[in-house]
């Protein structure tokens, strides 16, 4: 009774540094993409509230990427903290046998593979899709952030601004191409293929609006030659019907496991990157097989449990092992679905090693005992 409480507090306080750490990592990660994220506003001129919106669910996609890493760093902290201050050697003199700790440490890591499921499965696709669904439905707050002076700015689909000088919500030297007809009622040329530039001495922005004072509208038509001139002392144009050149079409990663297990039957299905087959059995991968790669970082931490002076048994060099694995499922995990022996080497990796690490482990005690 005494042993199950004190291998329950060991999964806890194993699950707990995990938590931390995989927390901190998140954060100082978050913190990094978040810099990014501004262009939102800046570039886009998305409000404020969809900006800290949108990076709260990107978070949600940040976190499983370093679950691996942060379970590695929480056994290597608990193995190393408990041998340190002699409490496994009191439970080897109790009578507690070393794989006991084993089995504790694969527990741990199959609470940790289904937090990671739960993540990649469910969790990460939705609160992306739900982070790109947030630019659908909100426009942006206002045009003012997105004029910088002396710099042609592309943000809104087939619109070009070019400001001059900039005070306030007053801009001089104002020029604006329309390729996308959204000024069509300005001119008398309606054609499709028309393209219409609007210069200006001086505007005043006021959110989605312009108001431009003394300049001239110039209309041509890509089929002709001629143009027309339109002078004004001031025009009024409303800019809420335009919309951002900011990616609003999911990508691979935010779309459901759902919708991508059905693009691999069918691929001409009306979803978003359904036909990019390869890309989407990286994804699954990624969500469904990297996983059991988590009980082999707890098996290779084990290894520390042995007793032994040899070099490749050095705890720097057991923990070297397991960042080195963590590289070789990043860097794999990519080509699964564009290389069959990736894919096949990828997939059995995990049986075949962890039957043999837990033999090699228990042979290994087991010859501490004789």
């Amino acid at each position: 009774m005494l042993q199950n409480k004190i291998y329950q507090n060991f999964i806890s306080e194993i699950l707990k540094t995990f938590a931390v750490v995989l927390f901190g990592l998140s954060v100082v990660a978050l913190t990094v993409r978040a810099v990014n994220f501004l262009d939102l506003i800046v570039e886009s001129g998305y409000p404020v509230s969809i900006y800290f919106k949108y990076s709260f669910l990107n978070f949600l996609g940040i976190a499983p990427k370093f679950i691996p890493f942060s379970f590695l760093i929480a056994l290597t902290i608990f193995i190393i903290k408990h041998l340190q201050s002699n409490e496994l050697l009191i439970l080897w003199t109790a009578g507690v046998r070393k794989i006991q700790i084993v089995n504790i440490l694969v527990y741990s890591s199959i609470v940790t593979l289904i937090i990671y499921l739960f993540f990649s499965t469910l969790l990460t696709p939705f609160s992306l899709n739900k982070s790109r669904s947030l630019l659908n439905q909100e426009n942006y707050n206002s045009i003012l952030p997105t004029l910088k002076t002396q710099e042609f700015n592309d943000t809104f689909k087939n619109l070009i601004f070019f400001v001059e000088k900039k005070v306030d919500n007053e801009i001089q030297n104002v020029f604006l191409q329309d390729k996308g007809d959204h000024f069509k009622n300005l001119s008398s040329n309606i054609s499709k293929n028309s393209i219409t530039n609007i210069v200006a001495q001086k505007g005043i922005v006021e959110k989605k609006k312009i108001i431009l004072l003394n300049g001239q509208i110039i209309s041509s038509s890509r089929e002709k030659v001629s143009s027309e001139i339109i002078k004004f002392d001031q025009l009024n144009i409303d800019l809420s019907n335009i919309i951002t050149n900011t990616i609003k079409t999911p990508k691979i990663q935010e779309l459901s496991t759902l919708k991508l297990l059905n693009c691999l039957i069918d691929e001409n299905l009306l979803i978003p990157n359904c036909s990019a087959k390869k890309e989407i059995i990286s994804a699954l991968n990624r969500r469904l097989a990297l996983p059991f790669y988590i009980p082999i970082i707890a098996l290779l931490s084990s290894l520390l449990l042995i007793n032994s002076n040899k070099i490749y048994l050095n705890k720097n060099i057991i923990f070297g092992y397991s960042f080195l694995l963590l590289i070789f499922i990043e860097m794999s995990v990519k080509f699964t679905g564009f290389n069959n022996i990736i894919f096949y080497l990828f997939l059995l990796l995990p049986i075949i090693f962890l039957p043999v690490l837990y033999f090699i482990l228990k042979n290994s005690f087991l010859k501490e005992v004789r």
